[in-house]
């Protein structure tokens, strides 16, 4: 059997849908029932239960596809490593975000990358907390980028960034004439927030609550980018991020307010997956992600700081080891050679900090 008909197997069982394995896989849908039909043909087993809709893998199926997707991940390991031996980096690297995180930071690693490595390729999905952490668990993604990150038997975490957390408001609201609130002064407000359902808003309304704050909520969003455009309206404040709000207030849409005498955060995190072996490419984008801003040029980097500045929030320390050393984590992360196709290096230093990272509490997942 050809590699090609494992990997497109992987994918079938991966995304649970003949349809996006062939696009996946750049073929039609009858070529890949095709290719599962020769498998079942040549083991003389059924893989695929289709008598069931959704189809579900059978017993022999499931076994099939733990043994194939660990021989797929190492061959494509293999061959990256072989590739890049005497070369520059030039695999893919496959990284699933939560809208939030990813488009207001992303766009600046992802330059910066591609400058560095004009060869490599980054291939950048959004999708909501739960997809992305079952897209790293299924390998249909090297690592993911999510807030308030949650390990687990399956799932390795890595500290990425904390951000500040401010409120937003309507540049005419009556606390857009102030120059920072206190949690008090958000008693009786009328407020736009995420469902209930995820991580943000039960850590918001977890805030609230211990400080004394009944804050009606006047309309729920998933989605980060509709959510700022009711704010926007002045259908209510909001309690978000940071960076997720500079353009808005660069052009005057939204305001936003310090806490008083608070310092409440959200933490964002990479996730990957426990044991497995991470290509130069992977390893270089997370080498990326934890020792740069996302500013790809000093202006950006200024204009950052300068909004921080002009907010009232302190200015993040130049040297990102600075800061992370106040966390108690370490900024070494997945320097290892390479060989991880072979005895798993890479693996084992990405596990050794995550495993120390994972000892440091988290502040404060959300689209």
């Amino acid at each position: 059997m050809h590699l090609k008909h494992l990997k497109v197997f992987c994918d079938v069982a991966n995304l649970r849908s003949f349809s996006r394995a062939a696009r996946e896989n750049n073929v039609s849908q009858p070529s890949v029932s095709q290719m599962v039909h020769q498998l079942e043909e040549h083991l003389k087993v059924q893989l695929i239960d289709r008598s069931r809709r959704p189809f579900l893998l059978t017993e022999e199926g499931k076994v099939f596809y733990q043994g194939c997707s660990k021989l797929i991940e190492r061959y494509y390991a293999l061959e990256e490593r072989v590739r890049t031996l005497h070369k520059d980096i030039a695999g893919q690297v496959r990284v699933v975000s939560i809208y939030s995180a990813g488009m207001s930071h992303l766009n600046g690693y992802i330059t910066r990358f591609l400058e560095q490595h004009p060869q490599a390729r980054v291939r950048l999905e959004y999708h909501t907390p739960d997809r992305v952490y079952e897209m790293v668990r299924n390998d249909q993604a090297h690592l993911g980028l999510v807030s308030y990150p949650r390990r687990s038997r399956v799932i390795r975490v890595l500290p990425w960034r904390d951000e500040s957390m401010v409120v937003v408001c309507n540049p005419d609201h009556p606390l857009g004439r102030l120059d920072q609130v206190a949690p008090a002064m958000l008693d009786g407000q009328k407020m736009v927030g995420f469902y209930s359902n995820l991580r943000i808003r039960r850590e918001t309304d977890r805030f609230l609550a211990q400080h004394g704050v009944t804050a009606p909520i006047a309309m729920e969003f998933d989605n980060i980018e509709v959510l700022k455009k009711a704010v926007a309206i002045n259908a209510g404040i909001a309690l978000l991020p940071l960076p997720t709000v500079e353009r808005e207030i660069q052009i005057g849409d939204l305001k936003a307010l310090p806490l008083e005498g608070v310092d409440l955060k959200r933490r964002l995190g990479i996730i990957v997956r426990r044991g497995k072996g991470l290509g130069k490419t992977a390893q270089a984008f997370i080498r990326l992600l934890r020792e740069q801003t996302p500013a790809a040029t000093e202006e950006e980097s200024e204009a950052t700081e300068a909004l921080a500045s002009a907010v009232g929030l302190p200015v993040p320390p130049d040297d990102p080891a600075e800061s992370a050393e106040s966390e108690g984590v370490a900024t070494d992360v997945v320097d290892a050679p390479s060989t991880e196709a072979v005895d798993a290096p890479a693996t084992e230093a990405v596990d050794a900090e995550a495993d120390a990272a994972e000892q440091v509490p988290a502040t404060v997942g959300e689209r």
